[in-house]
């Protein structure tokens, strides 16, 4: 008790100054010990200080009680303050300790998941994203646990909120971030894209796990390529190359990982429904062990689409039950469905004959010099210059890196020598 009462005083007054607290929090890191001898006692403590002016004391207190499980408080008190902390807490003494409160931010979305309540956490965790970020551009640690409690609640929509914005920063020393963060971000967004059926996003998100610089093959890396790939085959029915700034180690051994959803991406090439269904049938419990059987489900029904497509390709108009034997659907009726689903969903342009059951197949009715569709351009024209302007500005900054420079030297002077050796030479 007296212990605690003399880390409260301690606190309080250290508290008042920028310098002070950088001192606060130095004494506070070697006050481990200190505070889990007055575990029993801390929630009285805390009641004494006032979040928004003692945010630092708070912070460590509280990731002090959420190391017990469960909190000593309970959880649901726990949920409470961990959320006032958010929300009127000072970011410039948050800050002074993003590692901790990083770790907080997970023990809350931990705390939801253990009693099956991912919903609670979601705007507590997007609030905290908010109150770490410099600015919207910044990746945050919060980011994750964000989006992992919407996946598990089916909240995708709720996800957009915070996935719409383009993330260009990354910095561990104001948000605590760290690589594994980074691939999960990836991993997960691109999940939320795909429950949001946004595949050319879902896709830019997997790509960007999956040539993240690295020593080594992850998990997460190859996590991203099964989902790739069969996010691909739905998309564009086509799996991409590498990019050329794909480490080696990657590109060398993600596929032999992958053996059944390379499989699924050749039975898919062949346009035969047959030996489609025949694969992922086969693979069907590797699928489901992935998690990934609805997507491949997905993946098998997107066939039919992309055979109605390529129809389109070749001929001006076609009966119903011509379009069902050619991409092998069980009947016209069946072949109705699926082409009033895609002209809903603008995949292809037609009007469908009910008289005589034909199908006429149109050009694309956009001209390109509607209102809507000039703002649209001129948005993302806007979007690209600020994109070149990032990256010129990142191309700087890496130019005038001494070690970057260091780098470059030492490579320069031993020439191809890596290259010779097999090595995966990355600049960071």
């Amino acid at each position: 008790m007296e212990q605690a009462e003399q880390l409260c005083a301690t606190i309080r007054s250290m508290s008042d100054t920028p310098e002070k607290l950088i001192q606060l929090n130095t004494h506070l890191k070697g006050s481990d010990d200190a505070l889990k001898r007055s575990l029993p006692v801390l929630n009285d403590q805390l009641a004494l200080l006032d979040p928004a002016q003692y945010t630092l004391g708070w912070l460590y207190i509280l990731n002090t009680m959420a190391g017990e499980s469960p909190p000593p408080q309970g959880v649901d008190v726990f949920r409470a303050q961990v959320s006032t902390l958010i929300n009127v807490g000072q970011v410039e003494q948050l800050r002074l300790a993003p590692e901790k409160f990083a770790r907080l931010c997970k023990k809350l979305k931990d705390s939801c998941l253990s009693t099956g309540t991912p919903a609670l956490a979601a705007l507590p965790l997007k609030n905290a994203i908010r109150k770490i970020q410099p600015d919207k551009q910044y990746l945050t640690p919060q980011h994750v646990d964000f989006l992992q409690v919407c996946l598990l609640a089916k909240m995708y929509a709720t996800a957009m909120d915070v996935l719409r914005d383009d993330v260009y920063e990354a910095n561990p020393v104001l948000t605590g971030l760290v690589p594994r963060d980074f691939l999960l971000y990836c991993y997960y967004g691109g999940m939320a894209y795909c429950g949001m059926k946004r595949w050319p996003k879902a896709l830019e998100m997997f790509q960007h796990a999956i040539t993240a610089p690295a020593m080594a093959l992850n998990a997460i890396t190859v996590a991203s390529y099964k989902k790739f790939v069969v996010v691909s085959l739905i998309h564009s029915d086509v799996v991409p190359a590498f990019p050329k700034y794909t480490s080696t180690i990657v590109q060398r051994h993600v596929k032999s990982c992958c053996q059944e959803y390379t499989e699924l991406a050749a039975a898919y090439t062949t346009r035969n429904m047959a030996e489609l269904r025949k694969c992922a049938l086969s693979h069907e419990e590797v699928y489901k062990g992935d998690k990934n059987l609805g997507l491949v489900k997905q993946c098998v029904e997107s066939l039919y689409k992309q055979n109605i497509q390529r129809l389109t390709q070749t001929y001006l108009t076609l009966s119903l039950a011509d379009i069902a034997a050619a991409v092998e659907l069980p009947s016209a009726k069946e072949a109705e469905m699926h082409v009033l689903h895609m002209i809903e969903d603008r995949d292809i342009h037609a009007t469908i004959n009910q008289k005589d059951g034909m199908v006429s197949f149109l050009e694309d009715p956009e001209q390109y010099h509607s209102v809507s569709m000039i703002q649209r351009l001129d948005a993302e024209v806007q979007n690209m210059m600020l994109l070149a302007r990032k990256v010129a500005m990142v191309d700087e900054q890496v130019s005038t890196n001494s070690a970057y420079i260091t780098k470059l030297m030492m490579k320069e002077r031993h020439g191809r020598g890596f290259a010779d050796h097999g090595e995966d030479f990355e600049i960071l």
